[in-house]
């Protein structure tokens, strides 16, 4: 522990050019009096550390003792320090790791990089999940990092409708889209890959001897096309509308991006009163209900003949409701 401590210390006074014994006890979380006991254990094994007085006093390094990555430009530095989650890193356990790692980048920078990481989270920030959704973090995600990282098996319980399962799997990689996490894992012996949602396992156990990792997976490349097939599998109906220019210019943020574009796409000319005729994919006609509703009167429902009905009698409740000016 207190070896660990020493090392992180060094690691700040090499990053910056002084600090004082409060500061130090701050980042270290300790007491001003442990600060002077180490930096006074660090002199004693030779490393040249030294105090200085007054107001602009603090605890230094004498120049030279650090090791330096003076391959970096200004631009790289800044990407190095960009390519973190911080609220990924934490819900996976990992966020002690990445913050020592970054110090240790930061503390072999040259002096005029070193505040790289500042710049870059001023300028960048991202904010994963949903708006309108409070982010949950399974609580087994934690064991499924450890899994992905060490490249051990895994025997999960998961939630599948209304019965629990048990899966051998072999871990590959971790996704998280739109704050709900996925894992990526092939079924033992060269079986096919699936994906997995973390917050449905119930228990997981990772296993002792690692598996060979298919040196030909591509993480990214495989999220794409299964997010791709879940987008078309679940789009199993068809309706038919009439869009004004509005309502056309409003789809695609009221329907899925991937119906929207297969809509607009296939899209005849306007009529003689500027409208649209398109076939919609849809998950369900009860799905788009609720999507279509949103565009108001800037859409016409054709077919199915019920969906249109429905809409023809939420038309007469909003006219009974409206129709009376009070």
């Amino acid at each position: 522990m207190r070896a660990a401590r020493l090392i992180k210390m060094v690691l700040l006074l090499q990053s910056r050019p002084a600090m004082t014994a409060a500061e130090l006890a701050r980042e270290l979380e300790v007491s001003e009096r442990t600060v002077t006991r180490d930096a006074q254990a660090l002199s004693e094994a030779g490393v040249p550390v030294y105090a200085e007085r007054g107001r602009a006093g603090g605890y230094r390094l004498i120049g030279g003792y650090r090791t330096r990555l003076t391959g970096l430009a200004r631009g790289e530095a800044e990407a190095l320090f960009l390519s973190g989650v911080p609220g990924a890193l934490r819900e996976m356990g990992l966020e002690d790791a990445a913050s020592a790692a970054r110090l240790k980048v930061s503390a072999a920078l040259l002096p005029s990089l070193r505040d790289a990481s500042r710049t870059a989270a001023q300028r960048f920030h991202l904010d994963a999940p949903n708006w309108f959704r409070e982010p949950e973090t399974p609580g087994l995600l934690p064991a499924v990092a450890d899994a992905v990282w060490d490249d051990r098996p895994l025997t999960a319980r998961y939630r599948r409708g209304e019965e629990e399962v048990v899966r051998e799997l072999e871990p590959y990689g971790l996704v998280l889209k739109a704050g709900v996490w996925y894992l990526c894992a092939r079924v033992p012996d060269g079986g096919s890959f699936r994906v997995y949602r973390i917050d449905r396992f119930t228990a997981v156990e990772p296993g002792g001897e690692r598996f060979e990792r298919d040196r030909e997976f591509d993480l990214p490349a495989f999220w794409a096309e299964r997010a791709e097939q879940f987008a078309r599998s679940i789009l199993r109906a068809e309706v038919v509308v009439r869009l004004s220019e509005r309502g056309l210019r409003a789809l695609p943020h009221a329907v899925e991006a991937l119906s929207a574009r297969a809509a607009l796409a296939a899209a005849g000319a306007p009529d003689a009163d500027g409208w649209v005729t398109v076939t919609l994919p849809v998950e369900s006609e009860e799905v788009a209900l609720t999507q279509l509703r949103t565009l108001g009167p800037e859409v016409e429902v054709l077919a199915p003949g019920e969906l249109r009905e429905r809409f023809a009698r939420d038309a007469r409740r909003l006219a009974a409701l409206y129709g009376d000016e009070p």
